[in-house]
């Protein structure tokens, strides 16, 4: 593949920026060395992130400015702007600022009932922290906050508080549709595999019967063989 003139580059990114506003180094780098990657990643940018699906425009800022903050990525300003164009107030954004930290304390809710299971009977770890989130953000519907944080979850590589919140966030009304667009957003700030863990933890939740599933996610945990490639074992 022989690299794009100086004029095509330029171009390229001169239509990066009148489109969406900004350009970001890895646009250039695409359109320099990896141009069909560079077309590609546009229209897949948009499915994910602009083309409305089950979420509000609002309710997706939200999740976003929780992924943004809980990991501590600078580079989404534009998503802090697109949140204040919509209407998103102060107030929700200091709760998502709560909950986005309060997903990075996730394991010592978890370690109430890990470790201390057995010395503390009534401890309620998965109680606690649902609670204490709903505490902390008053500004936005409980269904909501527990899909920032389900969300959250995912990205931080959070096995128990995917648990403790996907469920909570389909018992509290967020639709599955929602939620499935919610934690596939952490395909951009964390790369696809965390989506691939999250949606193996949402199969086996709803194999167990934790997680409620309309006939279209019954039909997904029932299908068998969902998993990476099984490599043959070498001869003994």
């Amino acid at each position: 593949m022989s690299a794009p003139s100086p004029e095509a580059l330029r171009a390229a990114l001169a239509a990066q920026l009148a489109t969406r506003g900004y350009v970001l180094p890895h646009h250039g780098l695409m359109a320099a060395a990896l141009p069909d990657l560079a077309a590609a990643y546009g229209p897949m940018y948009a499915a994910l992130t602009i083309t409305p699906h089950h979420l509000s425009a609002l309710d997706r800022e939200c999740i976003w400015l929780t992924l943004l903050i809980a990991d501590g990525q600078a580079v989404g300003t534009h998503h802090l702007e697109l949140f204040l164009k919509l209407g998103g107030t102060d107030d929700q954004a200091r709760a998502l600022l709560r909950l986005a930290a309060h997903a990075a304390g996730a394991a010592r809710y978890a370690f109430i009932d890990g470790a201390w299971a057995p010395h503390w009977p009534g401890g309620d770890g998965v109680r606690e922290y649902l609670a204490a989130a709903d505490a902390l953000a008053p500004a936005l519907p409980q269904a909501l906050t527990r899909a920032c944080l389900a969300a959250a979850a995912t990205l931080l590589r959070d096995a128990w508080g995917l648990r403790a919140t996907l469920p909570a966030a389909l018992h509290a009304g967020m639709a599955e549709g929602a939620l499935a667009e919610a934690i596939a957003l952490t395909i951009w700030p964390g790369g696809v595999n965390r989506l691939v863990e999250a949606a193996d933890i949402w199969l086996a939740l709803i194999r167990d019967g934790i997680a409620p599933a309309s006939e279209a996610f019954r039909a997904w945990a029932e299908t068998p063989g969902q998993g990476p490639l099984r490599l043959p074992k070498e001869p003994a």
